[in-house]
């Protein structure tokens, strides 16, 4: 992904963290490229689902068809059952096809039927929805929000980016020769080095006092919960790997803090019309917080 480096360490981080990733951004910017490229790359199974107003939980989990050979119902998995989902625009199907997900990002599990039927063990979601259109989307409730571990941005590239991604595609579009660099043995590996990678006690109560801030700051009305705090130190460690580094520092923590914490808060209605974001909440807080030395 040219100029996007920032932000692919970061899905990487999520994905050897076990967390899902939320990509809000314009139409045209690379979300669901990077989602591809990320499949490919891993060289796992990959499943595409596009969320529409018509789409039902049973499009995405499965459901049992009846067999009158055998007599009897056989159950067919959806799209679900994948190491890779890319959860096209989800704010475009209903709440109720949205909360179908629930169990399945939080759990790594479905319950179809009065049956539980295990996902994968690298079972990754990937959504994408666009922040500019309201017409026929339905807003992510707070509950579906908090199974992501991240909200990212992507955001306009340079001129000179720009000019490099039209090149790139002059002939044919780069993720037709993308070949996976890596295997699921070894994902598996990685995922358990990011456990591995060294947090010290105040670092951990660092990221304890980000997420708690947010529930006493002004204008907020809903703050990060408990599994926040999980998030942001696991994202941390995780990023310290894809970077490179033995253990955690306060950077690491700082850097995943806006895109672990930001999405769970609700704000007041007086501070939404007067144009505060969330996102400016943690800014803030990161500038409160006292960084441990």
């Amino acid at each position: 992904m040219s100029g996007q480096t920032h932000t692919v360490d970061k899905v990487l981080a999520a994905f050897l963290a076990g967390g899902h990733v939320l990509l809000e951004d314009n139409p045209g910017t690379g979300k669901t490229t990077l989602a591809k490229a990320l499949s490919k790359s891993v060289g796992g199974e990959f499943r595409r689902v596009q969320f529409t107003p018509d789409l039902l939980p049973s499009d995405i989990l499965g459901v049992s068809v009846f067999n009158p050979r055998d007599q009897d119902f056989k159950f067919h998995p959806g799209p679900i059952f994948t190491q890779v989902l890319l959860a096209d625009e989800i704010n475009r199907a209903s709440p109720r096809t949205q909360s179908a997900l629930l169990e399945a990002m939080g759990e790594g599990q479905v319950s179809i039927e009065g049956k539980t039927h295990a996902l994968d063990d690298l079972f990754f979601v990937i959504a994408t929805q666009n922040p500019v259109e309201f017409r026929g989307t339905y807003p992510l409730p707070e509950a579906q929000m908090d199974r992501f571990a991240v909200r990212l941005s992507l955001g306009y590239v340079s001129a000179e980016a720009e000019v490099a991604i039209v090149n790139a595609q002059e002939q044919a579009h780069p993720l037709d020769t993308l070949q996976a660099c890596i295997s699921t043995q070894q994902i598996n590996e990685l995922k358990q080095q990011v456990k591995n990678i060294r947090v010290s006690d105040e670092l951990k109560r660092y990221a304890v006092d980000l997420a708690r801030a947010t529930r006493s700051a002004p204008s907020v009305q809903l703050g990060a919960g408990p599994r926040a705090s999980l998030a942001l130190t696991r994202m941390a460690q995780a990023l310290a790997l894809v970077q490179g580094d033995d253990f955690v520092t306060p950077d690491h923590i700082r850097n995943m803090a806006v895109s672990v914490l930001a999405h769970r808060l609700s704000l007041d209605p007086a501070a939404k019309f007067a144009g505060l974001s969330a996102q400016d909440v943690v800014a803030d807080l990161l500038k409160s917080v006292p960084v441990p030395v």
